[in-house]
């Protein structure tokens, strides 16, 4: 049997584990739920949820992966072979979310192209939707956009290049080159924004606290999602990294590190965007909370707007700006892949290459439906199902699974303590068994019932007022699918001897 690749440094690990954390997501996401959730004051429940969710998720992971020296499919089969469907389960959401998140980052480079001569014009809504995207109506597909083909064949030659050339040699070696380069362009950016008129205005409204908000439980339910959202938790992603270790890992102070760099640059991300909408607020004679958006709109309708009012080198801070989220989705789609492309190798035990290939081929080719001029509308309603559905479900599972059935908290622990430099108190047990699957299943709940009331808002009685037939094949079947394969694939025989090994941990618990 080949030995497992690794990682040829512990900072390495860490640059990629942060890699896949820092995503879009932290852009554009974090600075408008801090804001909309007690500004300043939102810290309190957000520090809180990262000590006693965030990183006792991330050392459960790091520590199933360096456990187990799996795949996540492998390393549920080797705790018990009734869960491995969990492990299938996590690997088609990533699965799902790299054939979308592909297709954003293509339009990064695109809009990075644009700000050179600031393409998109005065009207950066017409722009995007109707000159870039070519929209048709929903359910629709229409022709391949080339300005989202050409560059989604760079994105995915660039990630399948990087996951050819393995581990060590290729996901490290990228994210030691593209982790500092975005820390530095967006240092740059945000020097920049806190320097222009109006961005102090912006940053009050950013941190000026309303402590009231915080007695409010959906608050608190904004800060676990958030945290929970933005740590690529339960993607199968951390456990998969961390099956790299080499048997001597700090795994505690690992989880440590990357939970504190990941908000640290959501931190970074608030000031710059604030800044920024605090100047547009300024140029436009309104108040802050008239130009707060997020998603795509903030990136490729807001953003470029606010580029257009700048009092000078325009397009080198449009370039600077939609580099960063070229560079933030190209970690983060890198750590999507490999979590799918290590599952393939390992249930069928095939080489890295070949399952790059199958893997990655398949999730680029699924991609193209996003470049089409219906894109948008997949895009929009793929992205909402997975992560309601998908994503948000399944960290609930995983978390009941290992800790109330499996109770396997304790095992895990003393191996993350017999490893690392900080042990595990009493905090990261209570944690786990009591407040997280708490929080989790609150959450939960609060999502369906936040849904339920939104189909009243809508025409059709469907997420944006989409058709019914849209939504059951581009919503309810995706996430359906996802849950569906993932035990299809459990179902499947293995090809690799090493999945029969190593059900000690039952044997402990009991």
């Amino acid at each position: 049997m080949a030995l497992r690749s690794q990682w040829g440094t512990r900072a390495g690990f860490i640059m990629a584990a942060i890699g896949s954390a820092v995503g879009l997501g932290n852009i554009w996401r974090f600075p408008a739920v801090a804001y909309e959730n007690g500004g300043g004051a939102f810290f309190i429940p957000y520090l809180f949820a990262l000590l006693t969710a965030g990183i006792p998720i991330l050392i459960m992971e790091f520590t199933m992966g360096h456990k187990y020296r799996g795949s996540a499919p492998l390393t549920y089969r080797k705790m018990n072979k009734k869960t491995e469907f969990i492990g299938w389960w996590a690997v088609l959401v990533a699965f799902v979310i790299s054939t979308y998140y592909s297709v954003i980052i293509a339009w990064a480079i695109a809009y990075a192209y644009f700000s050179i001569d600031l393409a998109w014009g005065a009207n950066t809504e017409t722009f995007l939707f109707n000159d870039y995207l070519k929209m048709v109506d929903p359910g629709q597909v229409g022709n391949l956009v080339p300005g989202v083909l050409i560059p989604l064949i760079l994105v995915w030659f660039v990630v399948l290049f990087i996951l050819f050339r393995g581990v060590r040699k290729g996901i490290e070696i990228a994210n030691r080159i593209f982790i500092p380069a975005l820390a530095i362009i967006f240092l740059i950016i945000v020097i920049r924004a806190v320097t222009l008129d109006g961005a102090m205005q912006g940053l009050q409204a950013f941190f000026e606290p309303d402590f009231s908000s915080i007695f409010s439980g959906e608050v608190w339910v904004a800060a676990y999602g958030q945290i929970f959202f933005s740590l690529s938790i339960a993607f199968g992603i951390m456990i998969t990294y961390s099956s790299y270790l080499s048997e001597k890992s700090d795994i505690t102070n690992n989880a440590f590190i990357t939970g504190f760099g990941n908000s640290s640059f959501e931190l970074l991300a608030g000031i710059g965007v604030f800044s920024v909408l605090g100047f547009m607020a300024t140029q436009s004679g309104v108040a802050v909370d008239e130009v707060v958006s997020d998603g795509v709109g903030l990136a490729f309708v807001v953003f470029p707007a606010i580029i257009n009012e700048f009092p000078g080198l325009n397009g080198l801070f449009g370039f600077l700006f939609f580099a960063s989220l070229v560079l933030a989705g190209l970690t983060s789609l890198m750590s999507l892949t490999e979590t799918y492309v290590a599952g393939i190798s390992d249930k069928f035990n095939i080489s890295r290459r070949k399952a790059v290939m199958f893997g990655g081929g398949l999730a680029a080719v699924i991609s193209l439906i996003y470049a089409t001029q219906g894109g948008l509308s997949f895009l929009d309603t793929v992205d909402y199902f997975i992560n309601q559905f998908g994503v948000a479900l399944l960290g609930l599972v995983e978390v009941a699974l290992i800790t109330w059935v499996l109770r396997q908290v304790k095992n895990l622990k003393n191996h993350a303590d017999e490893i690392s430099d900080i042990k595990l108190g009493w905090w990261f047990p209570v944690s786990l068994n009591v407040i997280t699957p708490l929080v989790l299943g609150y959450m939960m709940f609060d999502l369906l019932r936040l849904n339920l009331l939104k189909l009243f808002d809508t025409p059709t009685g469907n997420y944006a007022g989409y058709s019914d037939t849209f939504i059951l094949f581009a919503g309810w079947s995706v996430a359906g699918v996802a849950l569906i394969v993932g035990i299809v694939m459990a179902a499947t025989k293995w090809r690799s001897k090493e999945a029969d090994s190593g059900y000690s941990d039952q044997k402990e618990a009991k």
